[in-house]
């Protein structure tokens, strides 16, 4: 018994102790407890003992002749630490001497495992029953769900949406820790860039964090489309800059109305956003949805392409040129942005939507109560081309970006978020006037828009360098 006590060590928190000195810690104390309680240990030299006994036992009357109270006192502490242990996320843990040796000797073993978390990609995966895998908060714990994102409140009754969870082909996405996103963006400025998906995504952030920390709204423009909340005890100011293209677009008028035919600058960013830039610290960039209109693209003052226009003298264009062409103008832009020193930009890549027999506007909805599997999503369809087109643009950006100090990550949701048709509003959205439309772009919150800001917070631990284990840049 006392070798194998001899070639055992305890673990804690990476650090290993032999156990035979705590053995014989625990052994003293738990002597000498009871010889302070009277209590008499049988042997064959009692005598001996006894003496050794009234020794002990005077000892403990005269530290202060009330042992009861040391005694207590012990027993407490020894409690508090056995909770500390049995709770701790670093259990401990008992280790051969000859395990230890093997582990000291084979230090690639260790990084083998790491390689394998670290080659982890959590865009690609599947979605696993969970129950309330989704609910993070309720309509009473955030009151700033909106209107039109807030399903329940707008009657949908069916919730076993919410009760599947987003699990990576080769590890676990960890859960959002409001407490942890907070400590790693104290004292920074974090904006999102893009147009109403953008700011689903902030809406559902916020609904997150308020689990740990209410901000105070400080500003909103007269169209509620550029707003700020600050937190205060964390020092961290958020943003939603809006826009629809990320670059300069105008709308073409016909008699004082909207044509939904747009001209595109192709060259020049949309001011709205840029001019916010210096002074963010992490900006998400996200677009999309907007470009599925007819758009004449210019360089200076010419046309250089047009989508959906079908004009003979004029160069047909698909919406993922489109697109590729506006995120290469915005990463062109901030790796440029003179004042915009250590800034670290995040792609939020496209979010599909799901219209069934129809468009949004020829009786399209959306009225799926369960997720897509891996083999009922199309991996050749528009939606997915478009955030190919974005991750281009990214890896292009991150090539130029390494010599101007700026960084580049992904947050790729749109493999995930294709197999999620039952996560939209649909007619539940509570739009008074347009009534008898659905709303398949959007999400319900709570919902799997909550994922995106999971994947969010691996990326950010990654880029904030808390954790390398994972492979947040999309292929």
């Amino acid at each position: 018994m006392e070798e194998v006590r001899d070639s055992l060590y305890f673990g804690f928190r990476g650090n290993y102790f032999p156990l035979k000195p705590l053995c014989l810690s625990l052994s003293s104390l738990i002597s000498y407890l009871m010889t302070c309680t009277g209590m008499k240990m049988k042997s064959s030299s009692t005598v001996f003992r006894e003496k050794i006994q009234f020794g002990k036992v005077e000892r403990c009357i005269n530290m202060g002749r009330r042992p009861v109270h040391f005694i207590l006192s012990t027993l407490f502490i020894a409690t508090i630490f056995s909770i500390f242990l049995l709770y701790s996320p670093n259990p401990l843990y008992l280790i051969s001497k000859q395990g230890l040796e093997q582990q000291a000797s084979s230090p690639m073993q260790g990084h083998k495992s790491h390689q394998k978390r670290e080659s982890c990609d959590l865009s690609k995966g599947h979605w696993v029953r969970e129950s309330r895998g989704s609910f993070f908060y309720t309509n009473s714990s955030c009151a700033t769900i909106p209107e039109s994102k807030n399903c329940f409140k707008q009657g949908r009754m069916d919730m076993d949406f919410l009760n599947w969870r987003w699990k990576p082909d080769q590890c676990d996405l960890p859960r959002f820790n409001a407490k942890t996103f907070l400590q790693i963006v104290q004292g920074k400025t974090m904006a999102f860039i893009g147009d109403s998906v953008a700011r689903n995504h902030i809406e559902s952030l916020l609904c997150l964090l308020s689990q740990e920390e209410i901000p105070e709204g400080i500003y909103k423009d007269s169209e509620d489309r550029f707003r700020t909340w600050y937190f205060r005890r964390s020092n961290f100011t958020l943003k939603v800059l809006w826009t629809k293209f990320l670059i300069a677009g105008e709308e073409r008028m016909i008699n004082g109305t909207g044509s939904s035919i747009f001209d595109l600058q192709l060259d020049k960013v949309d001011d709205g956003w840029a001019n916010h830039l210096p002074g963010v610290d992490y900006a998400i960039v996200s677009a999309g949805h907007w470009f599925f209109r007819v758009m004449y693209l210019h360089e200076g003052d010419n046309v250089v392409g047009c989508v959906y226009c079908n004009e003979p003298n004029v160069t047909s264009r698909n919406v993922d040129f489109a697109l590729q062409m506006s995120f290469r103008a915005t990463f062109n832009y901030i790796n440029g942005c003179k004042n915009c020193s250590g800034l670290v930009t995040l792609l939020r890549t496209f979010a599909p939507a799901h219209f069934d027999n129809g468009a949004w506007n020829t009786g399209g909805y959306c009225n799926r109560t369960g997720p897509f599997n891996e083999t009922e999503i199309d991996l050749t369809s528009s939606e997915w081309q478009m955030r190919n087109a974005q991750v281009k643009e990214i890896k292009r950006a991150r090539k130029f970006g390494e010599n101007q100090g700026k960084r580049f990550g992904v947050v790729d949701v749109t493999r995930a978020m294709l197999m999620r048709p039952d996560g939209h509003p649909g007619e539940h959205w509570g739009n008074k006037w347009k009534r008898g439309y659905n709303d398949c772009v959007h999400w319900c919150m709570p919902g799997p828009v909550d994922t995106w800001s999971e994947i969010f917070m691996a990326v950010l631990r990654k880029e904030a360098g808390l954790s390398s284990l994972y492979r947040v840049a999309a292929n």
